[in-house]
C-alpha cells in the first residue's frame, strides 16, 4: 500500500494525532520557563507532572465507554476537551494549582488517546491495512513542529498563556476534519479479551511502559539537560524536545514504508537497543550537540514500538473486545508517564540528568527479555 493510499484512508484521523503532538511539544519547550514561573524544584515538579499521568490513567479506563456514548463524535469532542484542560497550567503560579490543573491536563490527553487509537485500530481491521505507524508519525511531526515554534517564541518573550490559546484556536478547525461516518463500537467482550490475549496484553502493557517512559524522560527533561547540564540557551534546550519529536517522525514515517516486511517482535527488539544507547549516549554527553545525537537516535529507536504493539494486540482483539483491549495496554504504558516524572525528579536531585537518563537506558535493555515472555504468552 502507498504512503498516498494510507493518508487517504488515515484522513479523518491523523489531525487528531497531531492535535495531540501539538500541545505536548510546546509544553516541553516551555517546560523550564513553566517549571520557574511556578517556582518549583525538580522533585517538585516531577510529582506536578505526575498528577497528569494520573488523571490520564484514569481518565483511559472510561474511555471506551465514552467512545460508545459519543460515537461518531467521540475523538473530535475528546480532542476539543483537550485543548480547553490544556489551557489553564501555562496561566497560574504556584506548585499546588499547577499541579491540580494539569491532572485535567492529562485526563484531556489520556481520553483522546484511547479513542483515537481505538478508531484508528478499528479501521485496520475493517480495511486490512497498516495504519498505525503512519498516524503515529503525524504526532511526532507535529510535535517536533510545536516544539520548535515553542521555542522560538519563548525566546521572543511570548508568554506560554497566548502560545496555548492559539492551539486551542488551530485545534477547534482541525476537529472538523476528524468526523467520521464510521460507526461506534460496543464496549461489552471484556472478559473474553482477558481470558484470550491476557497475557500479550501484560507483557505489551509493560514494554510500552519502558517506550513511554523512555519517551516523557526526553519530552520533559531534555530541554532542562541541555540548559543546565550543558549550558545551552532556551532556544537550544528547546531542540532537544524537537529533535525527539522530529526523529519519531522520520521512524514511525519509515516504519510505514517497511510494515509487512518485518515482524513486529524484531523491529520491537533492535528498536529497544537502539533507544538505550541513544538514552546512554545523551547521559554522556559533553556538549549539547552530542545530546542532540543521543535524544535522536532514543527517537528513532522508540518510534516503532508503541505503534507497532497497539497494533499487533488490535489485530488479536474481536470488535467488541477492541477497546478494552486498546484501553489496557494504553494505561499499562501510560504508567510509564505515570512514575516517569517523580523517579527523573528524584534521580536528577540526588543525582543529576545524567544519572537519570543512565537509568532509562538500563530499563530498556530490559525490553527484550519481556518480548520473548509476550511471544511466549502469545
Amino acid at each position: 500500500m502507498s504512503v498516498l493510499t494510507a493518508i487517504s484512508l488515515s484522513r479523518h484521523d491523523l489531525p487528531a494525532f497531531a492535535v495531540q503532538g501539538i500541545y505536548w511539544g510546546a509544553f516541553a519547550a516551555y517546560v523550564p520557563q513553566i517549571k520557574a514561573q511556578v517556582g518549583a524544584s525538580d522533585g517538585a515538579f516531577g510529582l506536578a507532572l505526575l498528577c497528569a499521568a494520573t488523571g490520564a490513567v484514569s481518565a483511559m479506563l472510561l474511555a471506551p465507554r465514552f467512545s460508545a456514548r459519543f460515537g461518531l463524535w467521540a475523538v473530535p469532542l475528546a480532542s476539543v476537551l483537550l485543548a480547553l484542560a490544556f489551557q489553564g497550567p501555562t496561566w497560574v503560579s504556584s506548585v499546588p494549582l499547577f499541579a491540580a490543573l494539569m491532572f485535567f491536563a492529562g485526563a484531556g490527553s489520556g481520553l483522546q488517546d484511547v479513542v483515537m487509537n481505538t478508531r484508528l485500530s478499528r479501521s485496520e481491521s475493517r480495511l486490512g491495512a497498516s495504519l498505525m505507524n503512519l498516524n503515529h508519525a503525524m504526532f511526532s511531526f507535529a510535535y517536533a513542529g510545536s516544539a520548535l515554534s515553542a521555542g522560538l517564541a519563548r525566546e521572543a518573550g511570548v508568554a506560554p498563556g497566548i502560545v496555548f490559546a492559539s492551539l486551542g484556536v488551530v485545534t477547534l478547525v482541525a476537529a472538523l476534519g476528524m468526523f467520521s461516518t464510521e460507526t461506534a463500537e460496543s464496549h461489552g467482550g471484556a472478559s473474553a479479551a482477558r481470558g484470550r490475549v491476557g497475557g500479550v496484553i501484560l507483557w505489551g502493557g509493560l514494554i510500552t511502559l519502558v517506550a513511554f517512559l523512555s519517551e516523557n524522560a526526553t519530552e520533559g527533561w531534555s530541554a532542562l539537560h541541555v540548559e543546565r547540564t550543558l549550558g545551552g540557551g532556551a532556544a537550544e534546550g528547546a531542540l532537544g524536545p524537537a529533535m525527539l519529536g522530529l526523529t519519531m517522525g522520520i521512524g514511525r514515517f519509515t516504519g510505514q514504508l517497511v510494515v509487512g516486511r518485518l515482524s513486529e517482535t524484531r523491529v520491537v527488539f533492535w528498536s529497544a537497543l537502539v533507544t538505550a544507547a541513544g538514552a546512554l549516549l545523551a547521559a554522556i554527553a559533553p556538549v549539547p550537540l552530542v545530546a542532540y545525537i543521543g535524544f535522536g537516535t532514543l527517537g528513532l529507536g522508540v518510534s516503532t514500538i508503541a505503534p507497532m504493539l497497539l497494533s499487533l494486540v488490535g489485530r488479536l482483539s474481536s470488535d467488541e473486545a477492541r477497546p478494552h483491549v486498546i484501553s489496557r495496554v494504553t494505561t499499562i504504558g501510560y504508567m510509564g508517564f505515570f512514575i516517569g516524572p517523580p523517579i527523573m525528579g528524584f534521580i536528577s536531585e540526588g543525582f543529576g540528568l545524567r544519572v537519570s537518563f543512565g537509568f532509562v537506558a538500563i530499563l530498556l535493555l530490559c525490553v527484550p527479555a519481556m518480548l520473548a515472555l509476550m511471544r511466549r504468552a502469545g
